[in-house]
């Protein structure tokens, strides 16, 4: 557990830039949404950033419905709608089931450097899911609400090879993330002085202690109560 909780975490840059509620073609419908999923996309553009695709959704020349909540690069992530109003990006209509109305829709962007930008992606999402107390079974594809091959760089020729990555690179952001929460509580458990006080016990019974067996199991006791209550180990 020490080696997970020791790994070094990605710091993703989240900016807060939401489009007006006037942007025409209803891109921000302001719907209450309560999300019960994540949707991920490819935004099937190779040149364009985060700062490009949230500058696209009030770009007059274009002529798209579409919508998402957050766009997220090699440099960090915008949120572009609130993440409790809903967006258009699921493709499959305004019924109150529909992803569009009850998910939370990512853009990863294809530009630049794309492994960072998956990074970058996976840790965003693992604190999404975190906050939500939610699993990766929360997660979905572009393509499982209206079948379009999208985060098409995720499809592997139809074997979704990418898409089984990203989950998992996921699930390994989000484990060091709740071991690390419980490991905090736990040190909350008992407070030093009262864990001092019992180990002062322990430690008069392991010097009268004759066996080897005793004394390592006072040891492990004494070391246990340092441990719950943030103590170092001896």
């Amino acid at each position: 557990m020490a080696a997970l909780l020791g790994r070094k975490r990605t710091v993703v840059n989240y900016t807060i830039d939401h489009i007006p509620k006037t942007t025409p073609l209803n891109r921000r419908p302001g719907h209450a949404l309560n999300a019960t999923t994540i949707t991920i996309h490819n935004t099937g553009n190779p040149t364009s950033s985060a700062k490009n695709e949230r500058a696209w959704l009030t770009n007059p020349s274009n002529s798209r419905v579409a919508s998402y909540h957050i766009a997220v690069d090699e440099h960090g992530a915008i949120e572009c709608l609130p993440l409790n109003e809903n967006g258009w990006h699921a493709g499959d209509g305004n019924e109150s089931m529909s992803g569009n109305r009850t998910s939370i829709g990512i853009e990863i962007c294809e530009n630049g450097n794309y492994a960072k930008t998956l990074d970058n992606a996976a840790e965003l999402v693992a604190n999404m899911l975190k906050a939500r107390g939610w699993g990766v079974d929360r997660l979905r594809r572009h393509y499982d609400w209206n079948g379009k091959i999208c985060p098409r760089l995720m499809y592997n020729k139809g074997t979704w090879l990418g898409w089984t990555a990203f989950k998992a690179a996921v699930a390994a952001k989000l484990v060091p993330q709740i071991l690390k929460e419980e490991e905090d509580e736990l040190t909350k458990l008992l407070a030093q002085s009262d864990a001092n006080k019992i180990i002062a016990f322990l430690s008069a019974s392991y010097m009268a202690a004759s066996d080897g067996v005793s004394r390592a199991e006072f040891k492990r006791l004494a070391n246990e109560l340092r441990r719950v209550s943030g103590q170092a180990k001896q």
